[in-house]
């Protein structure tokens, strides 16, 4: 099982919002998913409720059950845990960071959102855990000097995740109805990101699940 968790330690970052639709994305690409939401504002938690469906489990979990909760996951055959966590330092953000093969650092291209993630990556070297970043909400024109800013930002600090994510009305209205943006428009640009991004991720996955094989027993 690989294991994924979304971390920053700034709020507003969109974290839920990608979550659910890759977990989708993936979902529908042949992966049996598992979300563990461990925000306190339990985004996803609604989410599942509003979706209805029993395709993509959404549980709550202590920190200090992550553990066996995802060796159990592991043992019934899950393929890929998402972990949502709150936008802020806590024992549940600690917890699945240290938890995760490969954690996600969300970003809006504006300097507050990009000066917070410097505490965040250093608290994951810190761990010596695995991340990258992923630069989200972006304006939907990719000449944008902003966007241009992030993206040489993030890519000083190592290791930006493709596709940037743009600001799009399919992710707002996916998450609201339940669904992922693949299952709202289909054709849309924002289901074509999310694909992407999953394919993204599953190769970085597989590099960190190759060269660190010990961090499924961690």
């Amino acid at each position: 099982m690989r294991t994924i968790a979304f971390v920053t330690q700034k709020g507003g970052s969109g974290k839920s919002t990608i979550a659910s639709s890759l977990a989708v994305a993936a979902h529908e690409a042949g992966e049996r998913v598992f979300i563990f939401d461990l925000d306190p504002q339990q985004s996803l938690t609604k989410w599942s409720k509003t979706r209805g469906e029993a395709d993509i489990p959404v549980e709550s979990v202590t920190p200090g059950k992550l553990p066996a909760a995802l060796a159990a996951l592991a043992k019934g055959g899950v393929t890929l845990c998402i972990i949502d966590t709150a936008g802020a330092e806590s024992p549940a953000t600690a917890a699945a960071m240290k938890a995760a093969d490969l954690n996600v650092i969300p970003a809006r291209p504006n300097a507050f959102d990009l000066w917070a993630t410097e505490q965040t990556r250093k608290t994951l070297r810190d761990m010596r855990r695995d991340f990258v970043f992923l630069l989200n909400q972006c304006p939907p024109s990719q000449q944008n000097s902003r966007v241009e800013e992030g993206v040489k930002a993030l890519e000083a600090m190592g290791g930006l995740i493709s596709p940037l994510v743009s600001s799009r009305v399919d992710y707002q209205e996916a998450a609201r109805h339940g669904f992922g943006v693949s299952e709202l428009n289909p054709s849309g640009h924002a289901a074509d990101e999310m694909r992407k991004l999953w394919s993204s991720l599953k190769r970085r996955l597989a590099k960190v699940k190759g060269v660190m094989p010990s961090k499924k027993a961690a």
